[in-house]
């Protein structure tokens, strides 16, 4: 069971999430927060899995309670506030993902299962654009990537999630899910953010 905490001022957003979530059989909301100061409060509380992380709130915004939080909860930020200075020090600060509020169920659920299992996600719509910015890795001239590996970090690096991934090349999400495991290892990167930071600064993909 995924335990997750919800921490957003909106009590009409806590609910819809709440909602969404507590539809699906392996995850549990076990707190809410209006704030970030009670996002860290209940964090420390209840010790949940993953919490999903409104930006703007009062008293804390969303940034700095993920900053206290985030060694003990895999965080995924969720707002309304695409701005690259925003996605930027969510990822610095820690955070297992960024998600639009309007990125959909699907979406959402996909981002906790995988800040849950320690993945990360980037919602598709500001990918591209955030990735053309980061800094992450430094990039290197050859690699020991598998063409079907390449494959993989091609379309991770432009926002498909794993299930599209396994869809375009016709393979399991679990095969999708080793060969990140896999190209994580080769770069040294942390999460998926940094494999697909590292696609576009050796330009495995095209910029705008």
């Amino acid at each position: 069971m995924i335990r997750v905490l919800v921490a957003d001022d909106q009590a009409m957003v806590r609910a819809g999430f709440g909602m969404i979530l507590g539809a699906e059989p392996d995850i549990e909301v076990v707190a809410e927060a209006r704030d970030g100061v009670e996002a860290v409060s209940e964090a420390r509380r209840t010790k949940p899995d993953v919490a999903l992380m409104d930006i703007r709130m009062p008293r804390m915004d969303g940034l700095e309670a993920l900053k206290q939080i985030a060694d003990d909860v895999n965080v995924v930020v969720c707002t309304t506030f695409d701005h690259d200075e925003y996605v930027h020090t969510a990822l610095k600060n820690g955070a297992c993902g960024f998600l639009l509020k309007d990125a959909g169920p699907n979406l959402l659920l996909e981002a906790v299962r995988a800040a849950f299992a320690g993945d990360a996600l980037v919602s598709p719509s500001i990918t591209v654009r955030l990735l053309q910015h980061m800094n992450t890795l430094a990039p290197e001239r050859s690699h020991n990537l598998s063409a079907r590996e390449l494959d993989v970090v091609k379309l991770a690096a432009i926002g498909r999630t794993n299930a599209e991934i396994a869809h375009e090349l016709f393979i399991s999400v679990g095969t999708v899910k080793t060969h990140l495991a896999s190209v994580q290892a080769k770069l040294g990167a942390r999460n998926r953010v940094e494999i697909a930071a590292w696609a576009w600064e050796s330009r495995l993909v095209g910029r705008k």
